[in-house]
């Protein structure tokens, strides 16, 4: 009599024995399959995870040859000496437990016929998916036809692995790198920042979509946030979610806090008490992944069905228990994080020995291995998408309506401006689900109406405030957590508004996005997604109550660091500029904008049409004549604006001819670092028009002086003709006019720095009092009190 694949699945396969509770809950599973019709019989189920075995070996195996070896051998020999690589890297104990999560993660695909999304938070553990991938076949453009299924093309994949090749541009040589990217088929996030994908798991798949989230202990320690996921999650705007952490309890020198507090039942009472429903499992089996995957599944739909559910809903959460570096020398100890050996293959015959046993007790024959893939191979008999397609991975939402600003010549809060625009955007698109991230006080930064409109998502509202459980304003005093909501919903519609200086804790996050989309561009890969604003407001220069430690705008100096195609820095003027921005942000995809935004009154400088040529110029002439101008002012900023226009007007009444510069998105003005960013700049024409070299100008900017004027070289004329005054990391609890004075960023000052760049004598310009104050020998009121003529009061 033959044996069955049940029989032949159950001891295990290689160095995994498999454990008596997953037997149990196959059988079950594999006769729940069976009665609903999915699978004609369950030798058909037992095959499939018979084959999960052998695809997961094989990819252990290939993880263990990408950090020591520079060439595979298909035949199963012993590798000798010189196929060793010089200098072994890689995550590898990581790597190790992935592959047969990331391999359950297809089986449970290949057994329910549903292709779900995926994200990796341990981004340090890429060689577990490009091992898969490259067994599968399912690899990214870039990849296909490099890191193929034979002996060339796995020893190319395993010779690439930290080969820090370079091409002639400058750029990595191989379409693999050390954390997850976008030639990583199927890949969204980078998971080079632990923890942020536990912030954006939940807010990931749309309703009628599944996903799982591969996650690290040492992540959960490290992010705070994601107990909180129970609290957004929602059955009528939701896909399902499976976060399935890797419990092998070790950081890179020590155990994790969850090992030295009780391991995988300290974790479990704590998941309970955070509202979730936790699953404990043997980490090292793909059966047991797939059957988690499938069971988390069933429990959230039958929470579903439930017309009497009460939220917060009881969120699945997989414990997978593992020994960091399963299957290989070293499992378990801290060299398992990255060198599991104890010596280095390539000199030491003990370690060589070693790696060669480990690799013989892991080996899949060919002939084993193409089976047990083309069992796994269901796709197009199901007729479901590869892995490397799944819907996360193809975020492309239809453009949304963007309706005509209602534009105003009135004074006006430029947030309260967005606020009103914003509404009559999400009623424009109710096809697009909302995610606003408010780290607190939405309705004192003037998004009132917003607030109504969508009120902030609680499990019990409260009567007579703005609350509701199906609320799409995701409140939560964590900067990082909020904004994840957001950037976790590439399938919607997402605006972020913090404090300026608030907003720099979600600076790695946004980092994170920005580089992973700017790798895509790289990579000929459009991003589908729509761009997402951040307000940054109650800002440097309005928030004087709040001290120094509210004053900062490191924010959009950091971000203007990066590429400029991809991670955008705006700075409007008024209402009707900032309105024209957000709005135009929103025309765009695969792009994070931050728009420094006042909240405070302030009068309008442009017209609608003049704000939407700032929109599309990025600069635009807010005062006096830029062809008779002998100096120019460039104000970076809505105070900084403000200023200017003051002090153009003293300067023109004192017979000098000043012209003021709104300079919206100062990152379009740089010299370019590369051709995608050549494309996003204006041309050497358009920077003459704007800015003629003929003039002297003074830069007046919202951030630190040096780091603009670092980035506006091809404004500078050098120290003789281009000042910049801004920011000088000064303040307290002082107003606008403090904040300015402090600063020396006053028309006055501005005044003074203009006589200076036209030779003139600043006395000529500011009266005996004005220059007493300027000089600090003076009662700063005085530049209050007596205005400017032409300024505004």
């Amino acid at each position: 009599m033959s044996i069955t694949w049940a029989e032949t699945w159950k001891p295990g396969y290689g160095p995994l024995v498999r454990q008596a509770d997953t037997v149990t809950r196959i059988e079950d599973m594999a006769q729940r399959l069976v009665r609903r019709g999915v699978w004609p019989d369950e030798e058909s189920v037992y095959r499939l995870v018979a084959a999960a075995d052998r695809l997961a070996s094989a990819g252990m195996w290939l993880v263990a040859h990408m950090t020591y070896v520079r060439r595979v051998d298909l035949s199963g020999a012993p590798l000798p000496t010189e196929a060793f690589k010089d200098l072994p890297e890689g995550h590898t104990g990581g790597s190790l437990n992935m592959v047969p999560a990331f391999v359950g993660y297809l089986l449970a695909n290949a057994l329910s016929g549903v292709t779900r999304s995926w994200i990796m938070g341990q981004g340090h553990c890429v060689a577990a998916i490009e091992a898969v991938n490259a067994l599968t076949g399912d690899v990214s453009a870039r990849q296909k036809g490099r890191y193929s299924r034979s002996d060339a093309g796995l020893s190319q994949l395993v010779s690439d692995f930290y080969s820090y090749a370079i091409g002639a541009d400058g750029r990595p040589a191989a379409p693999l790198g050390s954390h997850a990217g976008p030639d990583t088929a199927g890949a969204v996030s980078e998971g080079g920042y632990l923890g942020f994908a536990e912030l954006e798991y939940v807010h990931m798949p749309l309703r009628g979509e599944s996903l799982v989230a591969f996650l690290s202990d040492g992540a959960f320690e490290e992010q705070r946030g994601s107990d909180w996921s129970p609290r957004w999650w929602r059955a009528e705007d939701c896909g399902l979610v499976t976060p399935l952490m890797i419990l092998n309890g070790r950081r890179i020198e020590e155990r994790t806090e969850i090992a030295q507090d009780g391991g995988a039942g300290w974790l479990e009472r704590h998941l309970r008490l955070n509202g979730f429903d936790p699953i404990q499992i043997d980490g090292h089996d793909p059966a047991a992944v797939a059957w988690a995957i499938l069971d988390s599944e069933e429990r959230l739909k039958r929470f579903t069905a439930d017309p009497d559910r009460v939220y917060p809903a009881p969120l699945p959460y997989v414990i997978a228990r593992a020994v960091k570096g399963f299957g290989f020398p070293g499992a378990g100890t801290n060299r398992a994080h990255n060198l599991p050996l104890e010596g280095d293959p390539r000199t030491d015959e003990g370690a060589r020995a070693a790696f060669n046993a480990a690799a013989a007790t892991l080996f899949v024959q060919g002939s084993e291995l193409d089976a047990a893939l083309g069992v796994l191979t269901t796709h197009d008999l199901q007729r479901r998408p590869l892995e490397s397609r799944h819907p996360a991975a193809r975020r492309a939402p239809p453009p949304p309506v963007r309706p005509i600003p209602d534009w105003s010549d009135r004074a006006r809060s430029p947030m309260e401006a967005i606020d009103a625009w914003f509404v009559e955007f999400v009623d424009a698109n109710p096809g697009l689900r909302v995610r606003l991230g408010n780290p607190d006080e939405l309705r004192s930064n003037g998004m009132g109406r917003t607030l109504d409109r969508l009120g902030h998502r609680v499990n019990r509202p409260e009567p007579g405030v703005p609350e509701a459980i199906d609320g799409a304003v995701i409140t939560a005093l964590n900067e990082e957590a909020v904004a994840g909501a957001a950037l976790g919903n590439k399938g919607g519609l997402n605006l972020i508004v913090s404090y300026e200086a608030f907003a720099v804790k979600m600076l790695g996050l946004l980092r994170q996005e920005v580089i992973f989309a700017r790798h895509q561009r790289e990579s000929g890969q459009v991003p589908g997604w729509l761009a997402v604003p951040l307000l940054a407001t109650s800002h440097t220069w309005e928030n004087g109550k709040n001290e120094q430690s509210h004053q900062d705008p490191t924010l959009a100096e950091a971000l203007l660091g990066e590429m400029s195609d991809t991670a955008r820095v705006l700075f409007p003027v008024d209402a009707n500029s900032a309105v024209a921005a957000l709005r135009g942000v929103y025309g765009r995809r695969g792009e994070v904008a931050c728009l420094i935004t006042p909240k405070r009154t302030l009068p309008q400088v442009l017209d609608g049409a003049a704000a939407q040529d700032l929109w599309e110029r990025g600069a635009a002439l807010i005062g006096g004549d830029l062809d008779r101008a002998e100096i120019q002012i460039v104000a970076v900023g809505a105070y900084q604006a403000r200023e200017a226009l003051a002090a153009a007007a003293r300067l023109t009444h004192h017979g000098r001819r000043a012209c003021v510069t709104a300079l919206l998105e100062p990152g379009r003005f740089r010299a370019p670092r590369d051709e995608i960013e050549a494309a996003h700049v204006v041309s050497a024409e358009a920077l003459e028009a704007l800015f003629p070299q003929r003039l002297p100008r003074l830069i007046l900017t919202h951030t630190r002086p040096e780091p603009m004027l670092g980035l506006l070289r091809r404004l500078d004329g050098g120290p003789e003709r281009t000042r910049a005054l801004g920011y000088l990391s000064r303040g307290g609890t002082l107003d606008t006019p403090g904040m300015l004075f402090a600063n020396r960023c006053t028309w006055a000052h501005a005044a003074v720095a203009c006589a200076d760049l036209l030779g003139a004598d600043a006395a000529d310009v500011l009266t005996p009092g004005e220059m007493a104050a300027v000089r600090g020998e003076a009662h700063p009121r005085i530049l209050q009190i007596s205005p400017p003529e032409g300024s505004p009061s």
